[in-house]
């Protein structure tokens, strides 16, 4: 397995640090570590305990950068919605779509309940949508993640997390997905890995990509 790309998103993850909500968390652990040292020298106990609970804090706060990277890669198949992130389910029977002229497959479906067409990338992480879809259906950025460095053709982005409620297209229904809200796509969202990956399997034969989700859901009707 090749971890290079898990520690350049970690390293980019710390660099960003200041423009997440972990740094209050992660500046109060070192305030009160400090406040510990200096009460060790009056109250030895009381200085113990802060010092402690610093410690723990700071390490709840690597923990969240680290389960946030799992979510993040498809190779990690972790799932911790009872630490504050939404589990992520897939659902829904056979969905079959037909190359498109340009070459690449296209959904139409609704995000949130708002119409929005899809680009499949198998070669992206993440589902990704524009700040202008984003806007319309609602989404807010994750003000306890991290941002994430996304790559476009005008160079590497900082992206910001968010949260699909529900994404529909075809017999597929996906709920609580991690995604990234990208300036740099354009009018363009992309449906990434780590949707296709919770699927029960996906495939291209010829000009059709098949996608087998594992539960049968209702099929969405997409007009126009």
């Amino acid at each position: 397995m090749d971890f290079a790309p898990i520690w350049d998103q970690l390293a980019h993850s710390i660099a960003e640090l200041p423009k997440s909500g972990l740094l209050m968390a992660a500046i109060a652990a070192m305030v009160l570590g400090i406040l510990g040292s200096m009460v060790m020298r009056w109250v030895p106990s009381i200085g113990r305990l802060l010092r402690a609970g610093s410690t723990l804090a700071l390490m709840a706060v690597l923990a969240m950068v680290v389960l946030q990277l799992s979510r993040m890669d498809p190779r990690f198949d972790m799932a911790v919605p009872q630490l504050g992130m939404p589990e992520q389910t897939v659902a829904g029977d056979e969905t079959r779509v037909k190359l498109a002229r340009d070459g690449h497959f296209w959904l139409r479906g609704e995000l949130n309940g708002h119409p929005t067409r899809f680009l499949v990338d198998t070669g992206a992480t993440l589902t990704a949508v524009s700040t202008e879809t984003a806007q319309s259906a609602g989404l807010e950025v994750r003000t306890n993640g991290l941002p994430v460095r996304m790559q476009t053709a005008n160079g590497p982005v900082a992206a910001q997390l968010t949260s699909i409620e529900e994404l529909r297209f075809g017999n597929v229904t996906a709920r609580g997905l991690d995604a990234i809200i990208a300036p740099g796509l354009g009018p363009t969202n992309v449906i990434g890995m780590n949707l296709l990956s919770r699927l029960a399997s996906w495939r291209v034969e010829g000009d059709t990509m098949i996608l087998v989700p594992n539960n049968p859901q209702e099929p969405l009707e997409v007009t126009g």
